[in-house]
């Protein structure tokens, strides 16, 4: 663009950063040559960032979001209940959002990336629902995966995330495709805060000391491990978010002065954001900026309980949060689980349990103890009580 009256661009969300106008050629030939620097440098494949905001509809109409939307566009509702609980429900789409002109753009790409000896993988970021339309984005010739929203909107309640379970298999599995799983990623509460808020957390809008329904850390956390044992356990592809293996926790207290989202400046503090989430990991518990950088000093302020979630505290330490991360994916790839079938068990309604493989696996997500099934018990999210599992804990047995 030249400057010259009479042109303009668009900005989804920030006026830093223009979008490309893909209906010409010169914005597809830029990145097709993008993708071809990396590739011929031996990347094994792409994250794509917001892959479900390339195209717009045709005449750009106006248009006014629901005042409960999340940012990426995850229908009018907020974290809890899941965005996809029913296939039936379609919600509106924005005309900025998932658009069917972009399915053309994944599959030249995915050509692109054919013509590269090797296993090369596109993976999709598209907030996009209900899911079986979200699996449009991997068919047999466009993205080989994309993150799976719904799992992580799926509130901590035994029947919806069973439901989600099921679904997201079926769907992904009807175009070929490895269902996805994920708890955390940079535009939403830490899993280790938001699984235990007691208010409505709509995506994007983030936590800070004005927020009501903050959790209880130990308990959060507690729950947040339950999660992720059951997660790493079911069969497809899982994704972690960066110091999610260290236990860390949304970081509330951040500073007005400090923070950078646009969302803040957008909504004149009326939204905190997502830099709660975006803070940078802590590595060495005495050193500057706990090992982020030579200094004292991080992009977003580190708070000082950084220090006791610090990779080198946590490291060998049995019970650890970054052990038990170590030992269920050990676990995870030595019995294929991620290669696996479920078959489910019924322990109860507030129970979910399966087998994958030879690994049986319980989560209690309520109040009564649950007898541990009989096995070598491989992999544990939390204390036991005697030969019982209490409520968020999850545990992993094979056959005795």
């Amino acid at each position: 663009m030249s400057h010259t009256p009479g042109q303009w661009s668009l900005q989804l969300f920030d006026s830093s950063e223009p979008e490309l106008n893909w209906t010409q050629t010169w914005g597809g030939e830029q990145f097709r040559g993008i993708l071809r620097f990396w590739l011929d440098r031996g990347v094994d494949g792409f994250r794509v960032d917001v892959a479900h905001g390339m195209v717009k509809e045709d005449g750009l109409p106006d248009y006014t979001p629901p005042e409960h939307q999340g940012s990426m566009g995850g229908g009018g509702v907020a974290l809890e209940p899941e965005i996809g609980a029913d296939a039936s429900v379609e919600p509106s789409t924005p005309p900025y959002w998932a658009q069917e002109g972009v399915h053309a753009i994944y599959r030249d790409w995915h050509t692109l990336l054919e013509e590269y000896e090797g296993d090369r993988v596109l993976c999709g970021e598209a907030w996009v629902e209900p899911l079986e339309k979200l699996a449009l984005w991997v068919r047999p010739d466009e993205m080989q995966q994309t993150f799976n929203f719904g799992y992580l909107e799926t509130p901590w309640d035994a029947a919806a995330l069973r439901h989600v379970i099921d679904r997201s298999i079926e769907v992904f599995g009807s175009v070929g495709a490895p269902s996805t799983w994920v708890l955390s990623n940079h535009d939403v509460v830490r899993h280790a805060t938001r699984l235990g808020l007691t208010t409505e957390n709509l995506q994007g809008h983030g936590l800070g000391p004005k927020s009501t329904g903050i959790p209880d850390t130990a308990f959060a956390l507690h729950r947040a491990r339950a999660a992720t044992a059951l997660m790493l356990a079911l069969p497809g592809s899982a994704y972690l978010y960066q110091g999610e293996e260290l236990g860390l926790p949304e970081v509330i207290d951040l500073p007005d002065s400090a923070r950078q989202d646009p969302t803040w400046f957008r909504t004149n503090g009326e939204r905190y954001g997502r830099d709660g989430c975006r803070v940078p990991i802590p590595w060495e518990s005495a050193a500057p900026s706990y090992g982020f950088g030579p200094s004292d000093s991080s992009w977003l302020p580190q708070p000082s309980s950084w220090a006791s979630y610090a990779r080198d505290v946590q490291q060998g330490v049995p019970g650890s949060t970054l052990s038990m991360y170590e030992e269920a994916l050990a676990a995870r790839s030595a019995n294929d689980l991620a290669f696996g079938e479920l078959e489910w068990l019924s322990l109860g309604a507030d129970v979910i349990a399966f087998r994958n493989g030879n690994v049986t696996v319980v989560t209690n997500l309520g109040e009564t103890l649950i007898p541990l099934p009989e096995g070598e018990v491989l992999l544990v999210s939390g204390a036991l009580d005697h030969n019982a599992i209490p409520q968020d804990v999850t545990v992993w047995l094979t056959a005795a």
